[in-house]
């Protein structure tokens, strides 16, 4: 029915876009240049959404009946793939925050710690951060809980600053995109129709031997650091660790996110009060508070599928596939040209949640007329989106690396040790390519 009553506006149908990206990303490059304290608050996310979303709804169709054009805007915005994405990272938020008041965040990195000798504390950081991301599904809480211990350790033991803020950064945006309670992983599999255990299973087959190249790289790099102190680790306790196994593992096993997110927030909750360090009025606090910190990428989805929805009303999303298209010529190309949309609306946006949800749906239709597989689309999206993030000098976990490392370090010595986001993109790029051959060969046959 939609397709039927599209209009033709062709490029001026993704002015709302347009609109949006010079509102965010012109007023955060200003502000950013004029060294504002806090460049994106002047021009909030949300504000500029909606300044693109009423332009959308008022300037084209003007004869039309604007609730004909709400309703559009309003039945996509409310779907069921995006109020599932809502329900999903919200009680995310909660799980979070349910585990780090038991103890379960700070058991983890003491753990890792103890376990690590200090020769190779570098590789130790890598894992330890990759193993949190994937655990709490976000690169910004992973930064805050191992920036600082990071940096306290290479004081401690004398290590290479550079090299240990580039294993914390990019360690913590190894689970970003690729944990199954990540806000990125979640609009990625949504935005494109992909089930998240499919879009996990595929994306770890390249995300893990990446991971194992890049601490093999730091190991080799950490062999001559034999002079490195010893650091005493804090304490930690097995079974604060445990919510984080379980919804790993009952994820991985293909039970429904929301079960899984229910049980380890239920989980996490009651080993906090069997420890003594809440009472059950103190889970619910903290699970409010996590849910809440989690609104925002809720309700910015909404606003975002429903312009995306009014885009593709009129005729934008057609005219930019078809301009791809024309760029296009194989299945592996097609790949290729998502992932570096991908990596660019991200640098451009410098937040890979937003970015993956605006790209999603052109992906979608971009994968469908080349027949790419759902789970593809999501975990290229996902790969492109976080390797952008890890190296683009704007990114929160850069800049709050850069700001605890003080004069320890700088942004292009911590660029020069990131392993992680190079080897990525190569075997994305090496495996989709050998993929697409061994396919067409095939058919040939």
């Amino acid at each position: 029915m939609e397709k039927e009553t599209r209009k033709n506006y062709g490029a001026a149908g993704l002015l709302p876009l347009l609109i949006f990206l010079l509102l965010y990303v012109g007023c955060l490059a200003v502000f950013t240049i004029k060294g504002a304290k806090d460049p994106s608050s002047y021009m909030p996310r949300q504000v500029a959404i909606l300044i693109a979303l009423v332009f959308a709804l008022i300037f084209f169709e003007p004869r039309s009946k604007f609730s004909k054009k709400m309703d559009l805007y309003l039945n996509n915005a409310g779907n069921a793939g995006v109020m599932n994405l809502a329900l999903i990272v919200m009680m995310a938020g909660g799980f979070s925050s349910a585990v780090t008041l038991s103890g379960g965040q700070s058991s983890i990195v003491n753990l890792g710690v103890s376990l690590i000798p200090s020769q190779f504390l570098v590789p130790g950081i890598f894992l330890i951060s990759a193993i949190i991301s994937l655990c709490i599904g976000t690169s910004t809480g992973t930064i805050v809980t191992m920036a600082p211990v990071t940096f306290s350790l290479v004081a401690a033991a004398h290590l290479n600053a550079g090299m240990a803020g580039a294993a914390v950064i990019t360690g913590s945006y190894f689970g970003d995109g690729l944990s199954m309670i990540g806000g990125t992983t979640i609009s990625a599999a949504a935005g494109v129709g992909s089930p998240m255990k499919d879009k996990f299973l595929w994306q770890i087959k390249i995300a893990a031997p990446a991971a194992i190249l890049t601490i093999i790289a730091y190991t080799l790099m950490s062999l001559n650091n034999g002079g490195a102190h010893h650091v005493a680790a804090g304490s930690y306790n097995i079974i604060t660790i445990l919510p984080y196994l379980a919804v790993l593992v009952l994820a991985a096993v293909g039970m429904d996110v929301v079960i899984v997110l229910a049980l380890g927030t239920v989980m996490a909750s009651a080993i906090g009060i069997f420890f003594g360090k809440a009472n059950i009025f103190d889970c619910a606090k903290a699970i409010g508070n996590g849910m809440e910190s989690m609104f925002w990428l809720a309700i910015f989805a909404m606003m975002v599928n429903g312009m995306v929805a009014l885009m593709r009303y009129y005729g934008g999303i057609d005219w930019l596939v078809h301009v791809f298209t024309k760029r296009i010529h194989s299945k592996a190309s097609c790949e290729a040209l998502i992932g570096i949309l991908s990596f660019c609306v991200t640098g451009a946006i410098v937040n890979n949640n937003i970015s993956v949800l605006i790209t999603s749906p052109i992906a979608r239709e971009l994968g469908d007329e080349y027949k790419v597989d759902r789970k593809v689309l999501a975990g290229i999206i996902s790969i492109f989106a976080v390797t952008a993030s890890m190296v683009i000098p704007q990114d929160s976990a850069m800049m709050m690396t850069l700001q605890l490392a003080g004069k320890s370090t700088n942004y292009l010595d911590l660029i020069r040790y990131m392993f992680y986001p190079v080897i990525l993109m190569a075997l994305t790029f090496g495996i989709n390519y050998f993929s697409a051959k061994k396919s067409t060969l095939s058919k040939a046959e």
